[in-house]
Formats: structure tokens, sequence, C-alpha cells
């Protein structure tokens, strides 16, 4: 009678899992010479590897049971990602070690639970006197951010954690070193307001913002794991070790066992070699808000066409900042002055040159004298 019982539970918990439709678990078997298999012409799964430093990979990342949440049975290993003064890519100022999602599936329609975990340690740790983008999409329509917010008076330094819409912070913690956070962005694809699931340690994720004013969109090749840090022209920072796991992307109703859609498989079962192709989540504790707002829940993502990702695709190609700039009015009127300022010297010469190809001098020219 108690195994019928257990059997029926189980069914019911396996009813009531969502759908993963993509997800970068780490079987035993991945090694970090893995992410170097990718490439632009070799776009293998579930990893794009491009954006960091000058470094091998290995100064960047590495992979172990070790660096994972204990709580997470669903990956057989967490993956560490650093960021040191050598994290300059592609000619930018900010540092960046970043990976992102390798799918063909649909990671921007109907209502979808990116899922991550993430903690830092006390080797290692990150300044908070600088700015930290985390698990940021091209938009930065939500995003994590640590660190004093570039811009920002009065501080030299902010410990704050924090869960961001549109650049405004919705939901703070201050950093633990040690600590696993774990994380559900909450997004209605389509539709209007966004939501957090978040807890620490092996606690189940709880709803802690809903409806929060702002939309999302993806060409499912733009959601950045991993970190940028404006070092505010500093060349030098030290090195920053961020661990994370529980990397994955479902269709509701939300996953909130922080064991992840297959505990126990130790990513066996869906791992850096998966396919992506949607498949159902066994057995986990689940649960659906009662406060977020959708009317596209049911959207399948199966069979819609992924993007094709052309070199540097995202972030907008060679010299992009994917950062919001704050400018001062000051500084704006500056901008101006300068950008006329050039201007007019760029049409005056213009001006002057048929004069000096035909061997007039300038100064006998009723226009050479003005200013500008």
């Amino acid at each position: 009678m108690k195994s019928s019982l257990a059997f029926l539970s189980l069914l019911a918990a396996s009813a009531r899992a969502g759908t993963v439709i993509w997800n970068g678990f780490f079987n035993s078997s991945f090694v970090v010479a893995d992410f170097d298999k990718w490439s632009f012409s070799n776009e293998i799964q579930p990893w794009q590897w491009y954006i960091h430093g000058p470094g091998a990979t290995s100064e960047y990342l590495a992979v172990d049971p070790s660096y994972k949440n204990p709580a997470d049975t669903t990956d057989a290993q967490g993956i560490k990602i650093t960021i040191d003064g050598t994290s300059f890519w592609n000619g930018q100022t900010m540092e960046r070690s970043e990976i992102i999602p390798q799918t063909s599936a649909n990671l921007g329609t109907g209502h979808l639970y990116y899922h991550f975990s993430l903690k830092t340690s006390t080797v290692n740790p990150p300044d908070p006197a600088d700015e930290h983008q985390i698990a940021f999409f091209e938009s930065h329509c939500t995003e994590i951010k640590y660190g004093l917010i570039s811009g920002e008076q009065g501080q030299t330094t902010d410990n704050t954690l924090s869960w961001d819409v549109g650049g405004v912070r919705q939901w703070t913690t201050q950093l633990q070193p040690n600590t696993w956070y774990n994380f559900a962005y909450d997004i209605n694809f389509g539709g209007s307001g966004l939501g957090l699931w978040t807890s620490t340690g092996s606690d189940p994720l709880v709803n802690v913002k809903s409806g929060v004013s702002g939309s999302c969109s993806t060409n499912s090749a733009d959601w950045h794991i991993g970190q940028l840090r404006l070092p505010n022209g500093d060349t030098s920072k030290a090195a920053e070790d961020w661990y994370w796991s529980g990397i994955y992307v479902e269709q509701g109703p939300i996953t909130t066992s922080i064991a992840g859609p297959n505990p126990g498989t130790g990513g066996s079962s869906s791992s850096s070699s998966s396919s992506s192709s949607s498949t159902k989540t066994s057995s986990s504790t689940t649960t659906t808000s009662s406060t977020t707002k959708s009317t596209t829940t049911t959207t399948s993502t199966s069979s819609s066409a992924g993007p094709t990702q052309t070199h540097y695709g995202q972030c907008g190609g060679i010299g992009y900042s994917c950062v919001f700039v704050r400018l001062s009015f000051h500084h704006v009127t500056h901008l101006i002055f300068q950008w006329t300022y050039h201007l007019r010297i760029g049409n005056h010469l213009q001006g002057l040159q048929p004069l000096l190809l035909s061997g007039t001098s300038p100064a006998s020219h009723p226009h050479s004298s003005r200013s500008f």
C-alpha cells in the first residue's frame, strides 16, 4: 500500500513538473577543453564560448563537482567562471567572462523560467567597488547586479546583490561568501510583467516579486552566464571567482526544488551533449505563482526555429558596449560642442580643398579667416 502511494505521488509530481527546453548541465565526463570545441563554424550545443580575454580557456573556466550547489543533484559538476585584469574582450573596456546558450530551441516564447544558482568565496572575492552585470540579457531587461553601480554618488563600495529590471533595483540582499543564491527569472514573453523566484542553500525557490513592469525579448543566444565587470579604467584588477550550477530554462509550472528537474541523475540524462529538443522532466517539487499574469503558458517551444548566430552576433559587433551610459547635462553639452566644433572644421577644410588643389593661396580667399 505504501509503495503504491509513493508511486502515485511520484506520478503526480511528474505531471506537475515543467518542461525543460534547454539546459547547460555538466555531466561527470565534461572537461574544460570541451568548451574549445565550439566555434562559429562548429556551433555545438549547449554552450557558446567566445566572450573572454586572450588567455587560455582554463584561465577563465573550470568545472568540478565541488563547484556546484550540493543540493543540485541534476548536475554532476558546477562551473567556476573567473574574471581578471586580462579579461578584456574584442577591444572593449569592460572585463568579461561569459558563456551563452547554443541551441536551436526558442528561448523567447511563452511563459518561461530561467534558472541558475551562484555563489562567491573568500578566495578571489568580487570587488564591491566595481559594478558587475550577471546573468543578463542583451537588452538588460532583467539581470543580477553586484557592487557599486556606475554613476552612484556618496559611496565607494556597495556589497549589494540585486535583481534589476530595466536598470532599476527590484530586490536586494547583502552578498555573503560561500552562500548559494538560487534564482529563476519569471518571464512571460509576449506579455508584460516580470518576476523573480529565489532562495539560498537547499531551500526551495519562493516567489518574491511578480508583475514588475517590463518586457523581455531574446534571440535565444543572448543570455550571458558569467560576469561583466566595469573596472573604471583599471587594467590590473585582481581575479574574481564566481561559481555556478543548475542552469536551465523551462516552460512552467516552475520547478522549485534546488535538486533540479532530474534529481539524482548527476547530469547523465541531459548534459553538455544534450539535444536541443524539449524533454519532460522527472519528479521534482513544483508550484505555480498565483500572482503572475500569463495568457501564453501553454505555448510550445519544441518546434520553433532557433537562431543562426553570426560572428559577434550578440553584443552588437566589434566595439559595442553592453552597458547603460549615464551622462550628466555637462557631459552632454560638452559632447555636442565637440561634435559641432569638429563638424565645422571638416566643412571649412572641405571648402578649402579646391583652392589647395588649384594652387590658390587660402589667405586670399574671402572665407579663409572665418572663425569656427
